[in-house]
């Protein structure tokens, strides 16, 4: 786990640290966002840029299990030249889930804890303050309901500022 968690890690600092050797990359077209993300119950979804290609992302989920909060740091690529305001995006990041009563006695567990990672694509319209999200997010949980859990992410749609 340990080795698979830093050979994930060393990728995605190689493909940072490439990113801005280029210097292609136009940035972003907004600094924030705020919006709900679906189909794994509901999700809002909140998005703020550090740099021009790197963001951070918070993502609380409410479903009838019970419910998450999950932090990423992204890394936001600009690769489609025909599609400008079309961006791809990777990252780490973490989560705690609380699980409601009925379903914290069939797991034997209230709280779980875990490492995530998150890729997708990103698409801001030109002449609205809305962006468009696709994402996966799958999970490690290390506390708690120990495991792997490939079924996080959804489709998100935000207001951009």
């Amino acid at each position: 786990m340990k080795n698979t968690f830093l050979a994930v890690f060393t990728v995605l600092c190689c493909l940072k640290l490439h990113a801005q050797s280029v210097d292609i990359t136009p940035g972003s077209s907004y600094k924030q966002a705020l919006g709900i993300k679906f189909p794994l119950g509901i999700s809002v979804t909140y998005k703020k840029f550090v740099t021009n290609n790197n963001s951070l992302e918070a993502v609380a989920t409410f479903w009838k299990k019970g419910s998450r909060a999950a932090g990423f740091y992204e890394f936001n690529f600009y690769s489609f030249e025909d599609v400008p305001n079309l961006s791809w995006f990777v990252g780490p990041g973490v989560h705690v889930g609380v699980w409601r009563e009925e379903y914290s006695k069939a797991f034997d567990n209230k709280l779980d804890i875990g490492l995530d990672g998150i890729i997708g694509f990103d698409y801001k319209f030109d002449n609205l303050p809305i962006n468009v999200s696709v994402d996966w997010q799958p999970a490690v949980t290390v506390v708690g309901t120990a495991g792997f859990t490939p079924s996080y992410g959804g489709i998100g749609v935000r207001y951009t500022f």
